[in-house]
């Protein structure tokens, strides 16, 4: 029988060992992506590296280009485009206008540009982040625009592109409401005697969609529509510098 006491203590640690070992990772159904964004909301540390490389002080001719997923993905499809130095691009993807609101100080009037190029507004419809009004969307732009003008910054205020859903979050009806807030950048635009940039006019298949030679899933541009928004954007900033 003592055999058996001497044996309990030792059956107990490797049951405990068995329920350590079954316990749940705590980070188990934690959606990691979600928990960066809660602590760097604006994804601050994106282009953290690059700001750091911009020579701040060699600033003709520069221009930044804000945005989302639109802004990010020229970068990709037109990387001679983007030096880092003059041209250079803050594109996000998936983000809304408060997201770059956040960073505007830090990713684009901190590299003293002579021109911003700001596009934003689709995600906000989307609802990527909570979506109060179109006017709140554009409020978030004009400040943006405030804040460049107050730096000397000229400002190019972009249509949103045409949509006529989102694959993404289908249901959100973009090709009455972006139409919606386009006039309302356009009359902001010309009130604050801001650029006007148009591509949606340029761009939409006349039902207020994407033109399917533009784009391959009805939202972002391929290398033919990024053609069309490099040939319109050079023309606005050559008109401004």
């Amino acid at each position: 029988m003592l055999r058996n006491y001497f044996l309990i203590p030792t059956v107990l640690l490797v049951l405990n060992g068995l329920v350590a070992q079954e316990k749940p990772n705590p980070l188990d159904g934690i959606d990691l992506r979600m928990v960066k964004m809660h602590y760097d909301w604006a994804n601050f540390a994106k282009y953290d590296e690059q700001n750091q490389e911009v020579v701040v002080e060699d600033n003709e001719g520069r221009v930044v280009f804000m945005g989302n997923s639109i802004t990010e993905g020229w970068a990709r499809n037109m990387p001679e485009m983007f030096d880092n130095q003059t041209y250079i691009n803050r594109g996000i993807s998936g983000q809304t206008t408060p997201q770059m609101l956040i960073r505007f100080r830090t990713d684009v009037i901190d590299l003293k540009p002579k021109v911003v190029v700001i596009l934003a507004g689709t995600n906000d419809i989307a609802g990527n982040t909570p979506h109060k009004d179109l006017e709140t969307v554009a409020g978030h732009m004009a400040s943006m625009a405030e804040l460049a003008n107050q730096n000397n910054i000229k400002v190019i205020l972009c249509s949103v592109l045409p949509a006529a859903d989102y694959p993404w979050r289908p249901g959100k009806s973009p090709d009455t409401q972006i139409p919606l807030l386009n006039a309302q950048i356009k009359a902001y635009a010309e009130k604050k005697g801001f650029y006007y940039l148009d591509y949606f006019s340029t761009m939409t298949d006349g039902k207020n969609g994407l033109k399917e030679n533009y784009g391959n899933d009805g939202v972002h541009p391929n290398m033919e529509g990024y053609k069309v928004m490099r040939k319109m954007v050079l023309n606005a900033i050559g008109g401004l510098l």
